[in-house]
């Protein structure tokens, strides 16, 4: 079950980091333990009030209940605790979500395991029939045994799975994560670690009627920002109110200078000044660092108008390709000004490490080399440079940026080397987010399209046609689809299928002509033949369904290679 994209509501986080220097004077006999310091035992307390939420959610336990019992268990305010319950409600809910999406998964990859087993074995009888050399045949045996191993394996998962979904249990969380775990049972890991991930963290969400955030408050300062963090199991009962409910007295807090990269700034002052919610997560790393995570909803997103058009954009793993789709559903020219856009010609390696690359028809190429294999902190500081100049031409155009709805989840990765090594490294996911977020700051509105087939009708209908590469030509396709124009196959694609059918038939080799390739070609042809004469009358939806010509005409342009 592929997940959806939401994009009622957007937000941007902010990382910083927080150096404690005030502390409250005193410690609490009854909540500390040792030498932790009050913040330590805050966050304690709050990640422990997590566990205990989650597990009375799993009972059937209310939020009310939770909220009045937890004060009492845990000595944290009634906020802190409501906090601890709601991050309890969202991992029950994406556990639930979860479950389901890894049944389907497991699904895919046990029958694409099955299938590698069976072709595996078939080749090991083809070996012993023939009478292969020993080595030959302890190689095969291997490789079935293993592929076996892993049946196996997926079929057990698969059932343990099964009954989860069945009985309507979920299986076990592990807080601290199950990675963490199994590197202590191992020996890996010390059990300070695993105790230290398990209490290192504290969550407080923002209240737009008491101006920002309540428990953890950003101020800003002397040309400085500040951060202040509530020590709710410090403050101590001092009578009752009308309901018979505990008046606590005011908590001390802890105080400190807050860091925010020099980008973040103005905006942080701006929300500050108008006095809006904002969410704050605080983090104790092993090394003793404390870092602070500002979450800022932006609130609702424009709707995206395509009465001018849109910036249609191609994902590939060195970089995007772009194409200004005008409101014909054809490619516009650039204008005159758009070398006005600011790019980086270096971004201090190499020359040529970003590259521009523009077709006057329309058409522009960034291309970045390093993103295909540079470490994950450089990789996400050149994905944040191209959404920047991606997002600035779609702004200086005034037209919303389309992009694709690529899925390389984990339901996709399995003993393939190649493409589980391709799909691991793409940068996709962030990549359109860096795009997204920045559209979303910038202003501009942005839609996501489901990408089935449109490198492929790029290939066929207008990498010849504009003269650009196949990724350019892909961009225009989406563009064209999310505008509502439909594909129809032109005279030239029926021309090109009847010449190869012709050649087929006088019994001349095709180019590249491998094992077994002519009779695909031949079963291609047989169902285009069915396929091409209806597609032109066909609604847009069937057009772009799985089942259309275009998968037929993507495998034949693949026999051709």
């Amino acid at each position: 079950m592929r997940r959806k994209h939401k994009r009622e509501k957007f937000s941007i986080t902010v990382c910083g980091e927080f150096f404690p220097e005030v502390y409250p004077a005193f410690r609490s006999a009854k909540w500390s333990r040792g030498e932790e310091d009050p913040l330590e035992t805050e966050m304690r307390l709050f990640c422990a009030c997590e566990r205990w939420a989650y597990n009375r959610l799993l009972e059937g336990t209310s939020r009310d209940e939770i909220k009045k019992r937890g004060q009492e268990l845990f000595g944290l305010n009634s906020r802190y605790v409501d906090d601890a319950c709601l991050k309890a409600q969202a991992l029950l809910h994406s556990q639930k979500e979860l479950l389901a999406q890894e049944v389907e998964e497991t699904e895919k990859k046990l029958g694409r395991a099955r299938k590698k087993l069976g072709l595996a074995m078939k080749k090991l009888a083809r070996a012993e029939k023939k009478g292969a050399a020993p080595a030959v045949l302890e190689k095969l045996r291997l490789a079935v045994k293993g592929r076996a191993s892993r049946v196996a394996s997926l079929e057990k998962k698969l059932t343990e799975l099964n009954s989860h979904l069945e009985n309507g249990t979920l299986p076990k969380l592990v807080f601290g994560g199950r990675k963490l775990w199994k590197r202590v049972c191992k020996g890996r890991a010390t059990r300070e670690e695993w105790r230290h991930a398990r209490k290192n963290r504290l969550y407080s969400r923002g209240d737009e009627e008491k101006g920002g955030n309540p428990n953890i408050k950003v101020f800003h300062r002397n040309g400085e920002f500040y951060l202040s963090v509530a020590i709710s199991h410090l403050s101590e009962k001092i009578g009752e109110d009308k309901l018979g409910r505990p008046k606590m007295s005011r908590a001390p807090r802890v105080e400190g200078r807050l860091w925010l990269p020099e980008k973040h700034r103005g905006l942080v002052r701006i929300w500050l000044a108008m006095k809006l919610p904002y969410t704050a997560e605080l983090m104790h790393t092993p090394e003793g660092r404390y870092l602070v995570h500002l979450t800022f909803d932006l609130g609702g997103l424009k709707e995206p108008d395509f009465v001018r058009g849109c910036l249609a954009l191609d994902t590939n793993p060195d970089g995007v390709a772009l194409c200004n789709v005008g409101t014909t559903g054809l490619p516009e020219p650039w204008p005159e000004g758009l070398q006005a856009v600011p790019y980086p010609g270096n971004l201090g390696k190499y020359e040529g490490e970003f590259q521009v690359i523009t077709y006057p028809s329309g058409f522009m190429y960034i291309r970045v080399p390093d993103l295909a294999y540079t470490s994950g902190f450089r990789r996400d500081y050149l994905i944040g440079v191209l959404a920047k100049v991606v997002v600035g031409v779609a702004f200086f155009l005034g037209k919303p940026v389309v992009l694709e709805d690529l899925d390389f989840g984990k339901d996709r990765l399995d003993t393939s080397r190649k493409f589980n090594r391709m799909a691991s490294n793409f940068p996709y996911a962030k990549m359109v987010e860096a795009v997204c977020r920045r559209a979303a700051k910038e202003g501009v509105p942005f839609k996501l399209v489901p990408p089935r087939h449109t490198s492929t009708i790029g290939y066929w209908k207008y990498m010849r046609r504009y003269a650009v590469p196949v990724h350019c030509a892909a961009a225009l396709s989406a563009g064209r689809r999310v505008m509502g124009f439909k594909e129809k196959i032109t005279r030239e694609v029926k021309e090109f299928v009847l010449r190869v059918k012709q050649r087929l038939t006088s019994g001349d080799s095709l180019p590249g002509e491998g094992r077994g390739m002519t009779r695909e070609v031949r079963a291609l042809l047989a169902r285009l033949e069915k396929k091409l004469s209806l597609h032109n009358g066909l609604a847009r939806w069937q057009q772009e369904s799985f089942g259309s010509c275009w998968r037929e005409l993507k495998e034949l342009a693949l026999a051709f290679r």
